[in-house]
């Protein structure tokens, strides 16, 4: 079975917003799905969409950062890497895992971010994942400046996409 691509949208987004209407016009086999309601409620939407496929690549931006990085607790061996933009891993609801995740993990996040600082993120996410690459870039929460100049085809693999 195939590599399978997921971009998960923030708290207060859709796949219509900005960085899923690129996802979607650049990666069109990219699956983008919408979510509503909290985050048990939204894993239990992404549990439905991932079913049991394994290789998953999942590109989470904010919330979507927290999911994927909750998805892959649940589910380390399905996944092959996760892309992490601005998690939200400052929600009060997670802490670290006992057992670190191994998944690589690349991690972006502007250094003016306001929403998930990356004083508080970072220390989390070097709990969180043991294979963990870390990029402050000079942006906010939204990483609209760099985000489209981010090298998307090394991040994600694209093998197959």
């Amino acid at each position: 079975m195939g590599t399978t691509y997921y971009f998960l949208h923030g708290l207060e987004s859709s796949s219509k917003g900005t960085k899923g209407r690129w996802f979607a016009k650049q990666y069109p086999n990219m699956i983008i799905p919408d979510f509503e309601g909290d985050l048990s409620h939204r894993l239990l939407s992404l549990e439905k969409h991932c079913g049991d496929r394994k290789n998953l690549v999942l590109v989470g931006s904010s919330f979507g950062g927290l999911m994927a990085t909750v998805y892959a607790m649940a589910h380390e061996s399905r996944c092959l890497r996760l892309i992490l933009l601005a998690p939200a891993l400052n929600f009060p609801e997670f802490s670290p895992p006992e057992k670190m995740i191994s998944t690589p993990t690349r991690l972006i996040i502007g250094k003016d971010d306001a929403v998930t600082p990356p004083d508080k993120v970072l220390p989390l996410a070097q709990k969180t994942f043991q294979n963990l690459d870390v990029t402050i870039c000079n942006d906010d929460h939204m990483l609209h400046r760099v985000f489209c100049e981010l090298d998307w085809r090394n991040m994600l693999g694209e093998e197959g996409l």
